[in-house]
């Protein structure tokens, strides 16, 4: 089994130690700059718990010198995966599946969902239909992550908690490829459930991440604060009944309800989001597919959004004064207009 992971970063890095101890398994990277280099002399290394954990692995910044694979992971932003779309073609045969790791709306969202908006295109987080063409939805696999991991150095990455991808295929089948690669991870000591609507889960993240993440950002808040305020609480609470109900309209379901769910990030106490760490350390911030998305998608269900619209005009400009915005191309979808 072949396996590329495109984007060697925190996550790509921990899934690349890991499988890399699966017999049978292949694993190259693709990656850039002082981490690539760091790689190529000394192999990437994984602080784990007390252990130090040293994978030799192939590690590029080059696709084409990989050749196609039965798996291509993309462990990269939503903004970074649509500007290397076209990169990715020599990665691709006929039978190779694509695994979407993004945070998030993914780009495939309406592939091979049952009704009215099947095989609608998303132009928040992939302006131009640059995915859909170049990749195609059919490869599509989602995937829900989970683990806190980071670069702390070229090189090396720390592990803090977490082992779990969530695997699921578009149309919800348990297909023989899922398996495949469920089993893989599994064997890499991964917690991987294969399941029938990866929506709900993709859902059950975003849930969080469409509102803990820009209010933290935009008042430097830990998630704890942001959970347990009674200003922003509300505020979050508010957000996340829009989003709901647009959830709900699509199909998608919740096994926890908000009050949980909120009660669950403030339990895990003074952590920064990603977006606040992003904003620190002077990244760009992931805004399309955590809070664009889910307004192009209000817009298409008829759905109000006050406060999903307030936040994400605030965090947006916030990311224009800082220089942080992605670099996708503007686009104003007919919604938004």
């Amino acid at each position: 089994m072949k396996i590329a992971i495109y984007g060697a970063g925190a996550i790509g890095g921990y899934l690349g130690v890991q499988l890399a101890q699966v017999p049978g398994v292949e694993v190259s990277l693709i990656a850039r700059g002082a981490h690539l280099a760091a790689m190529r002399e000394n192999g990437l290394k994984l602080l784990i718990g007390e252990q130090t954990r040293v994978a030799q692995i192939t590690a590029t910044d080059d696709p084409q010198a990989l050749g196609p694979q039965d798996y291509v992971i993309v462990a990269l932003k939503a903004h970074q995966a649509w500007e290397v779309a076209e990169r990715m073609k020599p990665l691709l045969d006929a039978k190779t599946a694509v695994v979407t790791c993004q945070n998030g709306v993914p780009w495939w969202y309406f592939h091979a969902l049952e009704g009215r908006f099947a095989e609608q295109r998303l132009a928040s987080v992939d302006p131009e239909d640059r995915q859909w063409r170049a990749i195609g939805p059919q490869r599509a696999i989602g995937c829900v992550v989970y683990p806190a991991t980071e670069i702390v150095a070229p090189g090396i990455i720390k592990h803090t908690y977490g082992d779990k991808f969530a695997l699921g295929e578009p149309d919800g089948s348990l297909s023989p490829r899922s398996r495949a690669l469920s089993e893989a991870l599994s064997a890499g000591g991964l917690k991987a459930p294969l399941l029938d609507n990866i929506r709900d889960e993709i859902w059950l993240k975003l849930w969080g991440n469409l509102c803990f993440n820009p209010i933290s950002a935009l008042t430097r808040a830990t998630l704890e604060t942001v959970a347990t305020d009674p200003g922003t609480r509300a505020l979050s609470r508010a957000m996340m009944t829009e989003a709901e109900g647009i959830a709900r309209t699509l199909g998608a379901d919740f096994r926890v309800d908000i009050e949980r769910r909120i009660n669950g990030a403030a339990r895990v106490g003074a952590h920064r989001t990603s977006m606040l760490q992003d904003l620190e350390r002077g990244r760009p911030l992931e805004v399309g597919a955590l809070l664009t998305a889910v307004q192009e998608m209000g817009r298409l269900v008829g759905a109000e959004t006050p406060y999903i619209d307030a936040v994400l005009a605030l965090v947006q400009q916030l990311g224009r004064t800082q220089g942080l915005y992605p670099v996708f191309p503007e686009h104003r979808t007919a919604a938004a207009a």
